[in-house]
């Protein structure tokens, strides 16, 4: 997640509460969810950006997870995510995501 991305949501999590605010992921692979949803849970991994040591605990799904996709209008879901996800390996996304909400999601 690059720095800007760190602050507009270490920004949201202070203006709204870290409570009211879930991460919408679309990496292409789970390492990469992971790291993301590692940032935005733990604190930034790589020590660089504003995340840095700040545990802001948010609720992070990725967009192909079964629960974002069930909320999520089928046509737009079709015309936006489908084609990717047919060359994504969902099953590796849905496990790194799970692993990294049980180890650090507070709300």
């Amino acid at each position: 997640m690059d720095l800007e991305n760190q602050k507009r949501v270490k920004d949201f999590a202070e203006q709204y509460g870290p409570e009211n605010v879930v991460v919408l992921l679309g990496a292409a692979e789970g390492e990469a969810s992971g790291l993301a949803a590692e940032t935005v849970t733990n604190g930034d991994p790589t020590f660089a950006g504003p995340l840095t040591g700040v545990q802001l605990g948010l609720k992070v799904y990725h967009v192909c997870e079964p629960e974002i996709k069930a909320e999520i209008d089928p046509a737009v879901y079709e015309e936006q995510v489908s084609m990717m996800e047919m060359v994504l390996d969902v099953d590796d996304i849905v496990s790194e995501m799970t692993s990294i909400r049980e180890q650090f999601c507070k709300y």
